[in-house]
């Protein structure tokens, strides 16, 4: 089974690329979605956010401020790194749950939808990797407007990931995701009917 990797940086299109991907029948393994899952209420996950935070994260029904704990941890590097050693254990045993699901219904090949792939080490041992950018200008712009987010916050959480020229130095495929719609999925279509060739 070919596990795709699927990564870039904050508002850089990823989401737009996974969901074209899925779009096309492929299967996606969400780490976004996953991390979402792991600190609904009652999860182990979200216990131990709260022994390391404390309150001042949290809502008053218990469940997790995630504007809050934002705010915090992209403002503090070892906040941030506090928070990725508790959740990444869960994030990626449920990946790795869902891979061995869809590899047992038979499936060829699996996109691996994950924001911090380089920054966590790849641990989910993705292969071929697509990294989704764009220019530094469009990324802070579309932060902006999609979280309300100063200039300042979305420097600050642009920051707190691999710089993208980075990411793209590594990737085994890039897809400037610059222009239009149509021109990403056109270069999406390439890569995937490419992955397909070599494999």
């Amino acid at each position: 089974m070919i596990k795709v990797g699927l990564t870039g940086g904050i508002a850089s299109g990823k989401s737009l690329v996974a969901s074209y991907l899925a779009q096309k029948g492929l299967p996606i393994i969400d780490a976004d979605l996953i991390a979402r899952e792991i600190i609904k209420p009652g999860m182990p996950a979200l216990l131990a956010i709260k022994e390391v935070f404390g309150h001042s994260v949290f809502n008053a029904d218990g469940t997790l401020n995630r504007k809050a704990l934002g705010e915090f941890v992209f403002s503090n590097a070892q906040a941030l790194a506090d928070l990725n050693a508790i959740t990444h254990p869960y994030i990626y045993s449920e990946i790795n749950r869902q891979l061995l699901q869809y590899q047992e219904a038979g499936n060829q090949l699996v996109i691996l939808d994950i924001p911090l792939l380089y920054e966590s080490g790849n641990l989910a041992q993705a292969q071929p990797v697509i990294v989704v950018t764009v220019s530094a200008e469009i990324q802070l712009e579309r932060l902006m407007q999609r979280n309300n987010l100063t200039r300042v916050a979305a420097q600050q959480r642009i920051k707190a990931q691999m710089p993208l020229a980075e990411k793209v130095a590594k990737a085994d495929f890039v897809v400037d995701n610059s222009g239009s719609m149509d021109e990403t999925y056109r270069q999406v279509d390439q890569i995937i009917d490419a992955i397909k060739r070599n494999n």
